[in-house]
């Protein structure tokens, strides 16, 4: 890799020990994917926020790097693993309390903004189209490539964190430009977000990087964020080019016999003992839109809603929050369906969800049964 005097100096420790071990990290990355050189970033979003994730050694990394580092560009973090203004009101063990408020506290210190949340999209100003950021957040990286006009790797938590703190990032794959190597072609007629979910986990096992998808007419920002998230949990595709692609792409049809296979991997119970909605968290017009669905109607089990603590703070002006509660729904921020102490199998058997990517974690990482119903059958199902 080519690198300019002063990444040479830094990567020498000339500047610190903290933009040393970034350094490295970038190097190692970009030489891994065949970087020519470091560009400048403009934006980082983290994972690696929540406590079960990281556990006592991200932990423990983060508060020692904490004393010194602090991150050069706009950076964003996911979600943790609880909200903060309702801790009181879940069974959670004290340790897990500490440690996730010590992560917490120690991307505060680097000057990292506070936004606990996987839809950074939805509650930031995009920068202008063609601008180069670094997302750890699947979901988000495939946004922001697909829909937002930026340009990303399906960043990991390290490398998202050395361009933070170096405002750099390796110039390699999808922040050049990727060609896909096959084209799927929707045939699914009238799908839902529960379909697009289904879609996008399929894309992501059969695309490299990048895949063509043709089909498509328009989505609504609920099924594009399922798309998103569907795929972001299944492989190492990042981008969604919507058309037919050059002709040497390999066509491959998303039917019911596809969508069937990926129902069948996915759901394994016939009911679920409590609803979550929100994975990835709910904008404000999902918030708007569920609470017009709801109007006049009760969830007849308990419902948990995840949503960012902006989105929320909005909802709660508008009167959202106000409806939502009264239909019997739990708003939580700062949090996510997945990977949550909060929904675990010692105290539940199984999550209703219309979310794909809420579906995988809850199987693989939870250890829950899952029940997948789109929006609109959950409401007709669910309530009363």
């Amino acid at each position: 890799m080519e690198l300019t005097r002063d990444e040479e100096l830094s990567l020498k420790g000339e500047h610190g020990e903290i933009l040393q071990m970034a350094y490295r990290i970038l190097v190692a990355t970009g030489e891994a994917t065949d970087a020519e050189k470091l560009v400048p970033v403009e934006w980082s979003h983290l994972s690696g926020v929540n406590y079960n994730t990281i556990g006592d050694a991200g932990e423990e990394f983060l508060s020692q790097i904490s004393r010194e580092a602090k991150v050069k560009i706009r950076t964003t973090v996911n979600p943790m693993g609880f909200d903060f203004d309702n801790v009181q009101n879940y069974d959670l063990d004290d340790n897990f309390i500490s440690k996730q408020l010590s992560i917490k506290n120690s991307y505060e210190k680097m000057g990292v903004i506070p936004s606990f949340s996987c839809i950074p999209y939805e509650i930031f100003d995009i920068p202008k189209s063609g601008t180069q950021v670094s997302f750890a957040e699947s979901n988000a990286a495939i946004h922001a490539n697909s829909y937002d006009g930026l340009k990303t790797n399906k960043e990991s938590a390290f490398s998202a964190l050395a361009s933070a703190l170096t405002g750099k990032s390796p110039f390699s794959s999808l922040r050049k430009n990727d060609e896909p190597n096959v084209t799927i072609k929707m045939k699914i007629e009238n799908p839902n977000e529960l379909s697009y979910g289904m879609l996008g986990f399929f894309a992501g096992k059969v695309g490299n990087t990048s895949v063509n998808i043709s089909g498509l007419g328009t989505l609504d920002k609920r099924q594009s964020k399922a798309m998103c998230g569907g795929m972001g949990t299944s492989g190492t595709c990042a981008k969604i080019i919507f058309g037919d692609g050059s002709s040497e792409c390999e066509e491959i049809d998303f039917d019911k016999k596809e969508m069937q296979t990926i129902f069948d991997e996915l759901n394994t119970s016939e009911k679920g003992d409590l609803i979550t909605l929100g994975s990835p968290q709910l904008g404000l017009d999902e918030i708007s839109d569920l609470t017009a669905k709801l109007k006049g109607r009760s969830f007849k089990k308990r419902c948990m809603i995840f949503t960012p603590r902006t989105v929320k703070e909005q909802a709660r002006k508008i009167g959202y929050l106000n409806e939502l509660e009264r239909a019997g729904c739990e708003i939580l921020s700062d949090c996510c369906t997945c990977l949550s102490p909060l929904i675990n199998k010692e105290s539940v058997d199984s999550v209703t969800t219309n979310s794909i990517k809420g579906a995988f974690y809850l199987k693989n990482s939870n250890g829950v049964g899952v029940n997948l119903k789109s929006l609109l059958d959950i409401i007709e199902d669910e309530t009363n």
